[in-house]
C-alpha cells in the first residue's frame, strides 16, 4: 500500500514514524512533511489547504490511504472533497468528513450534542456581536475563573481562562471584535470546571472503536502551569489517576454516548477521536472534542501502541475495526518539547538545531524544522519534541531532560516540570 499522511508537525511525524513499522505498507508520503520525516518518508511540497494539488499528489503516486492530520482540512471539507471525486474511487480516507468535524470546528455544536446526549460537560451560554450585552450578564451570573473560547478554530490559542470580571468582560469584547479573526465571530463562555486534565483517545470505523493510550498534556507556556496557552509543552503516558474505574467512567458516561450520537444524526466518523477531558472528584467531564490526534500527546501515544497501526487503519476504513488487536507496551513514555524563543507569541525562525549525532535513548520528533542547505533549521514556534521510554514517568522524563540538553539551537527554551503535578 501507498500511504500519503497530511501534515508538517510532530503529530505526522510520529504518525509517520509508527506506520513506516508496518509490513503493509510499500511506500510512505508525508505532504508537506519536515526534516525529520525527510527521513523515513518522501516529503512533497504543498499546501494542505489546496485540495486539487493533494488530489493529483494521490493520483500521481497511486496512493491507496490518505491519513489527515490536522483539524483545519477536515473542517474545510477534505474528506467530502475526495469523495466525490470520482477517480479516487479506491482511496481510503482516514479522518471525518465535513459534518463530522464541526465536532471541533464549532464550539458550539458540539456542546449542544453533549447536551442532547447526555454528556457530561460544563454549563455554557454562546453569544454573538449582537448579544455583548447578555454575554456580560452570562459573566456576571458565573464565579471566577471565567472561560471564554472563540467558537471556530484559532490553532489551540483560542481559550481564556481569567480571574477578574472586568477583564472577562474586555476580553469577551475584543473576541467578538475580531481578536481570533473569523474563529471568535461568535463566542462560548462556560463554568469554570476545577480538576486535572487528560487526553483520551479513540480510533473508530463509526460504530466500533479503540481505545488508545491516554495521556496528559501540559499547555502554558510557564512552568507550574502558569503564562500564555501553547500548542502544548509536553505530554506523558500513560496517567496515573486513568485507573479501570477512572476509564470505565469515561467508556460509558463519555466515549459510548458519543457514538451512540453520532450514528443519531447520521454522521459518519471514521478516524480518530479525542476527548479533551478533566476529572472533577473523579469524575470525568468532556471540556472538548479534537477531530484528529493532539500535539504533542502523539508523540508519547504513538510509542505505547505495539500493535501494527496500519493494521488498524484498514480496521477503520474496512469498518471491521472490531476485529482488530490493539496492545501497548506497559513502559511509561514522556515527550519534552523544545520551542523557539517567543512562542507562543511572535518567535524566532531559522536557527540552525546541532547535536542529533549526540542524543541517546531518546526518539526525536521534529515539529517545526526544514532542511536548508544540508543543514537543519528551525522554522516553527514548536521545533522538536524529545520522547522517551522509562519503566516510570520520571525514568522516561530523566531521558528526555538529559537529552533536551544536548539538542542545541540559539534561544531554545523548554519547561522542566512535565509530568512533576502527578
Amino acid at each position: 500500500m501507498n500511504i500519503l499522511i497530511l501534515g508538517s508537525g510532530g503529530r505526522e511525524h510520529a504518525l509517520a514514524w509508527k506506520i513506516s513499522k508496518s509490513p503493509k505498507i510499500n511506500k510512505l508520503f508525508v505532504a508537506p512533511g519536515n526534516a525529520g520525516t525527510s527521513k523515513i518518508a518522501q516529503n512533497i511540497s504543498l499546501d494542505p489547504n489546496d485540495f486539487k494539488s493533494v488530489k493529483k499528489i494521490i493520483i500521481d503516486n497511486n496512493i491507496n490511504y490518505l491519513i489527515v492530520g490536522a483539524e483545519e482540512q477536515l473542517v474545510n471539507g477534505i474528506h467530502d472533497y475526495l469523495l466525490n471525486c470520482k477517480d479516487l474511487k479506491n482511496l481510503k480516507i482516514i479522518g471525518t468528513k465535513k459534518e463530522g468535524a464541526k465536532l471541533e470546528g464549532s464550539k458550539e455544536f458540539s456542546k449542544k450534542f453533549m447536551n442532547k446526549y447526555n454528556i457530561p460537560t460544563a454549563k455554557y451560554s454562546a453569544f454573538d456581536k449582537e448579544n455583548f450585552e447578555k454575554g456580560v450578564e452570562f459573566l456576571e451570573k458565573l464565579k471566577p475563573p471565567y472561560v471564554l473560547k472563540a467558537d471556530g478554530l484559532a490553532g489551540g490559542k483560542g481559550v481564556l481562562i481569567i480571574d477578574n470580571i472586568e477583564e472577562a468582560k474586555t476580553s469577551l469584547k475584543e473576541m467578538l471584535n475580531g481578536k481570533f479573526g473569523k474563529a471568535s465571530e461568535k463566542v462560548v463562555i462556560e463554568e469554570f470546571l476545577d480538576g486535572i486534565e487528560v487526553s483520551v483517545f479513540i480510533l473508530t470505523d463509526g460504530k466500533n472503536y479503540k481505545i488508545l493510550p491516554e495521556a496528559k498534556d501540559y499547555k502554558r507556556i510557564g512552568e507550574k502551569d502558569t503564562g500564555l496557552n501553547t500548542g502544548g509543552m509536553g505530554a506523558i503516558s500513560p496517567v496515573d489517576f486513568v485507573d479501570e474505574n477512572f476509564l470505565r467512567k469515561i467508556e460509558e458516561k463519555i466515549i459510548k454516548r458519543t457514538i451512540n450520537g453520532l450514528q443519531k444524526e447520521k454522521i459518519e466518523y471514521q478516524g480518530f477521536l479525542f476527548f479533551g477531558l478533566i476529572n472533577v472528584k473523579n469524575e470525568p467531564y468532556v471540556i472538548e472534542y479534537n477531530v484528529r490526534m493532539g500535539d504533542p500527546e502523539t508523540e508519547v501515544v504513538m510509542p505505547r501502541i505495539k500493535s501494527d497501526l496500519m493494521d488498524l487503519l484498514e480496521g477503520v476504513a474496512n469498518k471491521n475495526l472490531n476485529e482488530k488487536f490493539l496492545e501497548f507496551e506497559k513502559s511509561a513514555v514522556s515527550t519534552v518539547i523544545l520551542v523557539s524563543e517567543g512562542y507562543p507569541l511572535s518567535y524566532e525562525k531559522g536557527k540552525e538545531i546541532k547535536g542529533f549525532e549526540n542524543v541517546k535513548d531518546s526518539i526525536i520528533f521534529h515539529s517545526g524544522t526544514k532542511i536548508e542547505k544540508g543543514k537543519i533549521i528551525s522554522k516553527g514556534g514548536r521545533v522538536l519534541a524529545i520522547t522517551s521510554f522509562g519503566k516510570d514517568k520520571n525514568e522516561a522524563l530523566k531521558k528526555s531532560y538529559k537529552n533536551s540538553e544536548i539538542i542545541k539551537f540559539e534561544n531554545k527554551f523548554y519547561r522542566k516540570d512535565i509530568g512533576f503535578d502527578i
